[in-house]
């Protein structure tokens, strides 16, 4: 799926100033791309990919997917739209603590809206094959707390890839990982989106993954530098 901005801008008022966190980006993103955003801490990078997945509406601009203008949308058929073609992945996981690392992943299934043909048995196939992909074969049963940060992100993805997204939208996936691990789950994202074709945009600061990506976005102070 195709991403295009045109003239995006998100400002924020903090007190009497007005902080302008994204200015003007116009940029297009080839389906099946995979592209890195870097740029220094405070400069726009993960309120861009927000609006890029529909989770704050901007200011001003635009955001195309595949032609749809999804700010034009109403927020039930926006909401809609993230569910069926756009998965998720931040730097914290958000993992539910009282759910197994299998239930994690079935209970996104089950908030898109179960598809024609498709049984809690199925669902439950495609979580525990997503699982073993990650390397987690073994861990399914096991709460977050009993998890490491590795393995708890390899959880978030999973369950980010558990609607079969068009579109995968990553803020700092290895943000909380030691480099071996950091490696690990680079070569994860990658080795799916390979399999899958579908467009990637990950925010990072990861220069193994800037480098690997089929090209960089560079934001500083709210516009491309």
């Amino acid at each position: 799926m195709a991403i295009v901005t045109k003239d995006l801008s998100k400002s924020y008022n903090s007190g009497h100033k007005k902080v302008l966190a994204v200015s003007n980006i116009s940029v297009g993103i080839d389906s099946g791309e995979i592209v890195a955003v870097v740029g220094p801490s405070g400069a726009g990078k993960s309120t861009f990919l927000h609006l890029l997945g529909g989770l704050d509406a901007p200011t001003t601009g635009s955001v195309f997917l595949d032609g749809t203008d999804i700010y034009a949308l109403s927020d039930k058929e926006r909401s809609g739209m993230r569910n069926r073609k756009i998965g998720f992945v931040f730097q914290f996981y958000h993992l539910l603590s009282e759910f197994t690392a299998l239930e994690n992943v079935m209970i996104a299934a089950s908030m898109r809206g179960r598809l024609p043909g498709q049984t809690n048995g199925s669902i439950k196939e495609r979580a525990k094959d997503l699982l073993k992909e990650a390397g987690l074969s073994k861990r399914m049963a096991h709460r977050p707390g009993e998890l490491s940060g590795g393995e708890c992100q390899r959880v978030a993805i999973a369950r980010a890839l558990i609607n079969e997204p068009e579109i995968l939208l990553c803020d700092e996936p290895t943000g909380n990982l030691d480099s071996k691990t950091s490696d690990s789950i680079c070569d994860l994202l990658f080795n799916i989106r390979a399999r899958s074709n579908m467009t990637v945009v990950i925010v990072t600061h990861d220069e193994n993954m800037s480098r690997r990506s089929t090209r960089t976005i560079h934001i500083k102070d709210g516009v491309i530098a």
